[in-house]
């Protein structure tokens, strides 16, 4: 645990330069970026691609959907994501839309309305296009320590890498072994070692 901590650790919204608080913007491009994450795309061209998307300017809901069509397709695209980019283009511009007219762009008011129930978050989550079981779980494990009546949020893709490193299976467990080490840099960094077999490779052999 602490070989995995000490060199993935990292969470994806800080590989993405993410500064995450419980305010609207970073919140939105949090779950931006779980959206691109959610896809069948390497993790990397996610992160660079929310990158591409707000040196672009597209930070917000109402930035988003003011943006055309093309432009948001054309950011995508600086970021690596062809292989989705017209229908991701499509769902932002629709999410950012519901956002504004359900929420008034911020996601803290979705917050309130599910109360700290969890699935309650997850349906109001799947309201938006594009967002799926996976992008929810990712979103959840993101700022599980902003909204700490979600955690800790250690889903089945944590889990499993748990289970490759010899880790334990109860989250309970996991979150003390990791002892000061914040859920959603815990979380992060055992899916790296699910999505990622040379992340245990490299934890196995320095404890080895």
């Amino acid at each position: 645990m602490g070989e995995l901590l000490h060199r993935h650790g990292q969470t994806y919204a800080a590989d993405a330069h993410i500064r995450l608080k419980d305010t609207p913007q970073p919140l939105y491009r949090t779950l931006v970026l779980a959206h691109l994450l959610s896809a069948r795309i390497r993790a990397s061209v996610a992160v660079s691609t929310s990158r591409a998307l707000n040196d672009a300017g597209l930070r917000n809901p109402r930035r988003m959907t003011a943006a055309t069509w093309q432009q948001r397709v054309d950011a995508l695209g600086r970021g690596g994501y062809r292989r989705y980019d017209e229908r991701t283009a499509t769902q932002l511009g629709e999410g950012g839309q519901i956002l504004i007219d359900h929420w008034g762009g911020d996601l803290r008011r979705m917050r309130q309305q599910a109360d700290g129930d969890a699935d309650e978050l997850r349906r109001l989550l799947r309201e938006l296009p594009g967002i799926g079981p996976l992008g929810t779980d990712i979103f959840l494990r993101e700022v599980q320590d902003l909204w700490p009546e979600f955690g800790p949020f250690i889903d089945s893709k944590a889990l499993q890498g748990a289970e490759r490193l010899g880790l334990p299976q109860r989250p309970s467990e996991l979150v003390r072994l990791a002892g000061e080490t914040p859920n959603a840099e815990l979380a992060s960094a055992l899916v790296r070692a699910a999505l990622d077999k040379e992340v245990v490779t490299d934890c196995l052999s320095r404890v080895a």
